[in-house]
């Protein structure tokens, strides 16, 4: 099929930026067809898209999909409080402050330099009430207050694996301590088959929260190739239907499993403590390519 013709298609003149920070070789790589918009890459995959004039775009398939989440974490346009595990280009802050003015949001990124490096080169909204941490997740998550937040979604890979320590049920009792009562727990997982990782933090999840849904292409769900899920938890029911329209009806569109059938998914998967918990598996090279 192709492409329109976009006004806004930037010139070739721009050039993408590239830095070493903590965590590996940064690229900032402009969207060709989206004038000020960026995509961030580290060590060659991809980590976020950013168009800074209109943050309510989400570029990314699993970025869409937590966005549903947090559009339907409260009514439109209310403000929450959350926190975002993992900052990346801060897409997904830049989102919650766009969609839902006058919300108060904590970042945690352990990559010091990533932070400059994103400040600089993609400046946030002076307005927006979002503050930034630049320690571990875990760290950085014990230091929110009991039952602050309305939201938190934890999206953290070091190396394109997610860190042991954020895969136990000691970590998810950091979650829940921080959660309202209300709350709700979003999380981006990689995984490809047999889907050990992904079976084991829905059970960890399911020790947890009375209420689990994920989402997910269906090719991944089936283990036919690596990809990224979203889980999502709750103490209280989740709009469950119109997650699954939304995710249906994505331009990539994906499945929503929850009930009988989650629990069926995960095929007597046990809990993660954090005294067996290992990083996610590491994804093929063809996943990027």
């Amino acid at each position: 099929m192709g492409r329109s013709r976009n006004p806004r298609r930037r010139s070739a003149a721009v050039e993408a930026v590239v830095e070493p920070v903590d965590g590996g070789l940064a690229e900032l790589v402009p969207d060709p067809d989206r004038g000020r918009a960026w995509t961030l890459l580290i060590d060659g995959a991809p980590q976020s898209h950013v168009d800074l004039d209109d943050p309510a775009y989400l570029s990314f398939e699993y970025q869409r999909r937590l966005g549903h989440v947090i559009d339907l974490a409260a009514p439109p346009g209310r403000p929450l409080h959350a926190v975002h595990l993992g900052g990346g280009a801060l897409t997904l802050a830049r989102y919650v402050a766009a969609t839902r003015p006058r919300s108060t949001q904590q970042v945690v990124e352990r990559d010091a330099e990533l932070v400059q490096l994103v400040r600089r080169e993609l400046p946030l909204d002076p307005n927006a009430r979002i503050r930034v941490r630049s320690v571990d997740a875990r760290e950085g998550l014990a230091k929110v207050p009991d039952g602050w937040a309305d939201l938190i979604v934890s999206d953290v890979f070091s190396g394109a694996r997610t860190p042991a320590h954020l895969t136990s049920v000691e970590f998810l009792d950091e979650v829940l301590r921080a959660l309202k009562p209300s709350g709700v727990y979003a999380a981006n997982l990689a995984d490809g088959p047999p889907l050990a990782h992904l079976r084991g933090q829905i059970a960890t999840a399911a020790g947890r929260f009375g209420e689990l849904a994920l989402i997910a292409d269906a090719a991944v769900l089936r283990g036919k190739r690596f990809g990224n899920a979203v889980l999502v938890a709750s103490g209280l029911p989740l709009p469950i239907a119109e997650l699954t329209r939304r995710a249906a009806s994505d331009p990539h569109p994906a499945r929503v499993e929850h009930g009988r059938r989650l629990t069926d998914f995960t095929g007597g998967a046990l809990p993660v403590t954090d005294a067996a918990a290992v990083a996610s598996p590491a994804p093929p090279p063809s996943v990027f390519r």
